[in-house]
């Protein structure tokens, strides 16, 4: 049978390249969730993980790190980009696949045919050895679900939550995707991104982006004054 447009979106859901476990800033309270995650993508492997925490908080890093683990047999979908399309469909024979990751489950909970949807897919993955690495705001217990049953499914295996990255963090999280890229940033620039600019990760990110193409073009070191000449500060 012939995939329609939305199972076709979502199949064609594209990684980011720097979403890798390599590129995740590691802490000792985040090793067993680590560890679990790379276990997954071995046949030892839990069969269902549960991440929650708040934006900014590397769930989505970590779904699709775990793809990028199992490029030929894994899939990753954001269901908070894909709300508004069918989940019967876009669902359907992925339980074929090795590991399966959800984003932002919180994002269809609550509406009917998604909760029937995922409820079934469950079951499938489950008969199937289908390893599942779901992620929401919120823990399993603490989702608004309607359908009990999807509930008690959604908490099946370990439930991990990952912190709200402070200040602190959030600059540390700056210098270590720095040097992966590759890139010497001095504790005061960190400092100045944290304290000046957007505060959200993600935002961060983008700027660290911008910065390492300026620093690259124009062989300059980074430092607070070009990172106040490059972003305008």
């Amino acid at each position: 049978m012939t995939a329609g447009p939305a199972r076709q979106l979502a199949l064609n859901m594209q990684l980011r390249d720097d979403a890798t476990l390599a590129s995740f800033l590691p802490a000792p309270a985040l090793e067993p969730l680590l560890a679990a995650v790379r276990a997954q993508a071995a046949p030892a492997g839990e069969l269902l993980l549960f991440l929650h925490g708040s934006a900014g908080s590397g769930r989505s890093h970590l779904l699709q790190a775990a793809c990028h683990l199992l490029p030929a047999a894994s899939c990753y979908l954001p269901l908070a980009e894909l709300a508004t399309l069918p989940g019967e469909q876009l669902l359907q024979g992925l339980e074929s696949r090795q590991l399966v990751c959800l984003d932002d489950i919180d994002a269809v909970v609550g509406v009917e045919a998604w909760e029937l949807a995922l409820f079934h897919f469950c079951n499938r993955a489950r008969a199937a050895g289908c390893r599942l690495l779901l992620s929401a705001s919120a823990s399993p217990r603490q989702l608004p679900v309607v359908l009990p049953d999807l509930q008690s499914r959604l908490g099946w295996g370990p439930v991990f939550q990952l912190p709200t990255p402070d200040d602190e963090r959030k600059q540390a999280i700056l210098r270590y995707r720095a040097r992966c890229r590759g890139l010497d940033m001095p504790a005061e620039v960190s400092r100045f991104l944290v304290s000046r600019a957007p505060r959200s990760l993600a935002d961060l990110m983008a700027l660290l982006e911008t910065l390492d193409s300026r620093s690259l073009a124009e062989q300059r070191a980074l430092t607070v004054p070009f990172v106040k000449l490059v972003l305008g500060f």
